[in-house]
């Protein structure tokens, strides 16, 4: 008997000490940023503007802005936690064939931003962003896409919840990081030791414009389902698209069918926002 204790006593003691390592890691397994740049959209034969936005603590966003003649509105662009924007540069050839100026930045700590990332800093990152358009730009608020990618959906509803974009996109994106890491790690108390909200869901609920969601059933990072609560949430007027493929390539199988509807939804529902 005395030696099952000590076996159950030494289990707990070494299962505490995981906990408390993930606990206090949490960022890296949250945030996979890198700094070195791949390419740039020169490799595509895009036009584009080297951009850097101020951010109040003193950090420095890098981004690339991108404009089209006769622009319907503008995208912009929020990325999920791994890479940065190299790795997102066949959005602007879709954004830009579908007649949508683009502005693709990155978040502190990854590629040419300044910086160490944080829950609290991309929210900083999104509010300067905002104010890069609509103050230096000059664009009005109702002409104006939040995109956002898997953890970048949850930037883009933050932002929405609290500015009035014309427009709200959300992309095989989760509920909140403490439901998606309850259900990664089910042997952790996730919901007690997070220190990530990222609450999607929370946000959507004080989300006043149109929104469109799109996720895959195959995607093996965050299940479908996160996506079709999002959409329940959502305000009117909405819509769902299922995509096929996993997290990353789902939008590269459905392709055609993604940038018809997507563009679709947009042109609509922006034409009816007005100035």
């Amino acid at each position: 008997m005395q030696i099952l204790i000590n076996l159950s006593v030494a289990l707990c003691a070494v299962y505490l000490v995981f906990v408390l390592l993930v606990y206090f890691g949490q960022s890296r397994l949250v945030y996979f940023p890198e700094k070195q740049l791949s390419n740039t959209p020169d490799v595509i034969g895009l036009d584009y503007a080297t951009v850097s936005i101020p951010v109040g603590n003193g950090e420095t966003l890098h981004g690339w802005w991108m404009s089209v003649q006769d622009a319907k509105g503008t995208v912009l662009f929020f990325h999920g936690n791994a890479g940065n924007i190299s790795h997102r540069i066949n959005y602007l050839t879709m954004f830009k064939r579908l007649g949508y100026n683009t502005l693709l930045f990155d978040y502190r700590g990854y590629g040419q931003s300044s910086g160490t990332p944080s829950e609290s800093g991309m929210y900083q990152d999104a509010l300067a962003a905002w104010h890069y358009l609509t103050g230096t730009k000059e664009i009005a608020p109702k002409r104006i896409v939040l995109f956002g990618e898997s953890l970048g959906g949850a930037v883009a509803s933050w932002l929405a919840a609290r500015e009035k974009p014309g427009l709200l996109v959300l992309a095989s994106t989760f509920t909140s990081v403490p439901e998606l890491g309850a259900e990664i790690y089910p042997f952790l108390p996730v919901r007690w030791i997070s220190r990530f909200e990222y609450n999607t869901l929370k946000s959507l609920q004080a989300v006043s414009c149109p929104v469109f969601i799109a996720h895959s059933p195959q995607d093996e990072i965050i299940p479908f389902q996160h996506s079709q609560r999002l959409f329940q949430a959502a305000p009117e007027p909405k819509q769902f698209l299922p995509l096929e493929g996993s997290h990353n390539t789902g939008f590269i199988f459905m392709q055609p069918v993604w940038k018809k509807a997507l563009g679709a939804f947009m042109d609509k529902n922006l034409s009816n926002a007005g100035i």
